[in-house]
């Protein structure tokens, strides 16, 4: 049996997702099946192809719900988790009770793992590490945001890997090894280590780009990647620099898209109340109440920078949010 495993890319949280589904999968349902996995990312024109369905069982952990009849299995926790309002019909009406949804999870692996013990009595006692670095790397849930930047834990170091690596192909030899492999084991492989120093000491430097693009007014950071050579950066920099600011709003680009970031500051004097991922939806974008992006086309530049400009306004205007 070929079972083809669909997950958020470049995210800890969905290479954990993949990595839990498909040991509850082998242990529960088929032992000598072999896994396949696929990064998803989210991008401006999100459409799931025909080829990406091949398996025999197929599935998608930690991303967008998919109506394909093809689809086996299906866990996400995002409050954006459905393309259209038709896809959340259509979820609606599954009997299959292998398709579900609980935007209240801090992660999709703890998601997962609950599900997994309280539906199917499978319990994984090894990945219990796992479970709990997702919920404190997806849900935030740093002591600090000088630890969320320093990243001195291995799980947060494999979190830099993980985000920052080019292509899905380490990214699937790391979801293999959280199979089974305790954490600190996974960061101290020699080719993990390989891309780990340079990523690490980019890193470095990229929170004095940051330093030297951001600015803080009315509560919100701001700043433009647009014209940096700056591909991803750690979301909590932002926060070690302005301490006091409650959002951030960020414009950057990538190979396949452009990209507005919205984020609120875990550690803000006061209390975020906006819900970020409503404010994203309106764009076309998503996400959590406290992060959200939203996805233009390549070269959309200047669209971006209004949208990023207007969501700027709106934090900044000490109005509370939906």
């Amino acid at each position: 049996m070929r079972v083809r495993v669909l997950y958020h890319d470049h995210c800890f949280d969905g290479a954990a997702s993949a990595a839990f589904f498909s040991r509850f999968y082998e242990s529960k349902y088929a032992p000598n099946a072999t896994f396949e996995f696929t990064g998803l990312a989210h991008k401006a024109s999100q459409l799931f192809e025909d080829s990406l369905f091949d398996g025999d069982v197929n599935a998608i952990v930690d991303f967008k719900y998919s109506p394909d009849p093809r689809l086996t299995w299906w866990f996400d926790h995002h409050q954006s988790a459905f393309l259209s309002l038709q896809d959340a019909e259509h979820f609606r009406h599954d009997s299959s009770g292998q398709k579900l949804y609980d935007p209240s999870y801090s992660s999709c692996t703890g998601f997962i793992a609950a599900v997994a013990r309280e539906k199917f009595g499978y319990r994984a006692e090894d990945l219990a590490q796992l479970v709990e670095w997702a919920d404190i790397i997806d849900g935030a849930r740093y002591a600090s945001a000088q630890a969320a930047v320093e990243m001195r834990a291995p799980a947060m170091q494999l979190t830099l890997v993980i985000e920052s690596a080019k292509g899905s192909e380490i990214i699937h030899k790391i979801i293999r090894w959280m199979r089974h492999c305790m954490l600190d084991q996974i960061i101290r492989k020699p080719e993990i280590q390989e891309l780990y120093v340079p990523l690490h000491e980019r890193h470095i430097r990229s929170i004095d780009i940051i330093r030297n693009h951001a600015k803080s007014e009315n509560g919100v950071i701001f700043f433009d990647l647009i014209d940096v050579d700056l591909d991803g950066y750690n979301k909590f920099i932002p926060y070690y620099l302005f301490p006091e600011s409650t959002y951030t709003v960020s414009v950057s680009t990538q190979s396949f898209r452009t990209k507005v970031s919205v984020g609120s500051n875990p550690w803000a004097p006061q209390t975020p109340l906006h819900n970020l991922a409503t404010i994203c939806e309106r764009y076309g974008g998503g996400g959590h109440p406290k992060v959200g992006a939203i996805s233009f086309e390549v070269g959309a530049v200047e669209e971006a920078r209004k949208v990023a400009a207007e969501i700027k306004r709106e934090l900044g205007n000490g109005a509370s949010g939906s």
